[in-house]
């Protein structure tokens, strides 16, 4: 199970590292080719969205890696399941049916969750 939980959270940890991030660096203008959704959302929560992200990231690696407060990466893979519910919704709602990664990234997270809880 330390083998899975490692290659499948490392995995989501790398995505959301990385789309965060971008999140709170780049303009609206360069983030709209990829996320559409961008338009409709105020920048200040934009940035929030990926602040959180990038803090999950870490909850995923840095508790279990480092022994400290290792219930962290459960909480985090729970926020990414969560995150990515409303994601979906977000962009139901909006008429977009290309959710496709969204499912990938919660049923990701949702395993991630599993493997935390049988790990401990």
């Amino acid at each position: 199970m330390n083998v899975a939980y490692w290659i499948v959270a490392g995995l989501l940890a790398s995505f959301y590292l990385y789309g965060g991030g971008v999140k709170v660096v780049r303009s609206r203008e360069r983030l709209r080719p990829m996320m559409a959704w961008v338009d409709g959302t105020p920048m200040p929560a934009v940035r929030a969205i990926g602040l959180i992200e990038v803090l999950g990231a870490i909850g995923l690696i840095l508790p279990p890696l480092t022994g400290i407060a290792s219930w962290l990466a459960l909480a985090a893979a729970i926020g990414f399941v969560v995150l990515q519910i409303g994601a979906t919704s977000v962009h139901l709602s909006r008429g977009d049916r290309q959710i496709a990664l969204n499912l990938a990234l919660l049923l990701a997270a949702a395993v991630t969750v599993w493997l935390a809880t049988a790990w401990r």
